[in-house]
């Protein structure tokens, strides 16, 4: 019996989906999860306030962060699309003419919400590890009712 090879995804490949889901290639797979409900993204959102003042501006904390809400990062063959990506300035390589960055970061958050927990744990993970980012914040979904 003949199999024929799939082919990789590409980069063209994400013009293709919907405009209401998020476009990641891991393994040369596209995979497609829906962008983030009004829950997990107050998480991020908060998560970001919180973080912003005291490490990317510096108040009240160490500075010297560039921290970015759901910027595409190329790892390898895998384009991925963090809840939150932090660099320490001088490995950021600046505001990129592409629509991701290709240096790996030093902290990724990934908000874990029931759409994304599998990616992000089971396809995600394994990726940051193999391209050694060192920090990885998985925050369960969980954030105040009101």
């Amino acid at each position: 019996m003949v199999q024929l090879a799939e082919k990789k995804a590409t980069y063209d490949d994400l013009y293709h989906i919907p405009e209401n889901m998020i476009g990641e290639i891991i393994g040369g797979e596209l995979i497609t999860t829906p962008r983030p409900a009004a829950r997990p993204s107050y998480a991020a959102s908060a998560l970001g306030f919180e973080l912003g003042p005291p490490f990317q501006i510096g108040r009240n904390g160490p500075g010297g962060w560039v921290i970015l809400y759901e910027i595409e990062i190329m790892l390898g063959e895998n384009l991925l699309v963090p809840d939150l990506t932090g660099w320490r300035r001088e490995r950021f390589p600046g505001l990129p003419k592409e629509n991701w960055v290709s240096v790996s970061p030093d902290w990724v958050c990934e908000i874990l919400s029931p759409s994304t927990v599998r990616v992000d744990k089971i396809r995600k993970m394994p990726v940051y590890a193999r391209h050694e980012v060192p920090y990885l914040g998985l925050p369960a979904n969980e954030y105040p009712d009101s």
